[in-house]
């Protein structure tokens, strides 16, 4: 028998308001019984899930895991746009004058991600 991934964890601050951020970020939910306050808090987005756990002191990986953002009905900038909107941060940006590479920014509790071009974009060339 293998193992499968129940979920994806972040070590946080406060779980509640970063677990929001990404609900909303991904189009998911917060579990119901996940309130202010609370020393983890969990985002169900489609068939993956994240969960946000209170610690006292974050860890810095240079280099670590982190996710990687595709939109499915905009592109790239709309969707670095929403995402400020929503509280992120940029923090590098690896965008090309041919339009290709990414944008890097940070959620709220610091936590890097990238946004990569949408489908469309992709196939558009």
């Amino acid at each position: 028998m293998t193992s499968v991934i129940r979920h994806l964890t972040v070590g946080c601050a406060d779980p509640y308001v970063l677990a929001g951020f990404w609900a909303a970020a991904l189009g998911g939910s917060l579990a119901e019984d996940d309130f202010p306050g609370d020393p983890e808090a969990t985002v169900t987005a489609g068939a993956h899930a994240l969960l946000f756990v209170a610690v006292e002191e974050e860890r810095a990986v240079k280099n670590g895991p982190h996710l990687d953002l595709q939109p499915r009905d905009r592109t790239r900038d709309e969707e670095v746009d929403r995402l400020i909107a929503l509280g992120a941060t940029l923090h590098e940006d690896h965008r090309n004058p041919d339009g290709t590479g990414w944008v890097t920014l940070l959620d709220p509790g610091g936590h890097a991600f990238c946004v990569e071009r949408g489908a469309a974009e992709r196939a558009a060339g």
